[in-house]
């Protein structure tokens, strides 16, 4: 008996830290002032202009913090 309770306090825990990201990677403002930073459309982090991956959409430069994000990003242009 005694596990299944820590089992579904487990679960209750689980499921609010899943809650609060929204199952993604939260959002970090840029650490430092002054310097050019950009949000990556598809997990929402921040990235410098030094370290990003560019991409093009539209004759529009998007900046991603990974390649995997920016094929994403594309997965999901040839999906629509």
């Amino acid at each position: 008996m005694k596990f299944i309770i820590w089992l579904l306090i487990g679960y209750v825990v689980y499921q609010m830290f899943k809650g609060r990201s929204g199952g993604e990677i939260p959002a970090a403002q840029p650490a430092e002032k002054g310097e050019e930073t950009f949000r990556d459309p598809v997990c929402g982090v921040y990235v410098s202009a030094e370290d990003a991956v560019i991409g093009r959409h539209e004759g529009e430069r998007l900046h991603f913090c990974s390649m995997e994000c920016l094929e994403k990003y594309q997965e999901r242009l040839e999906n629509k």
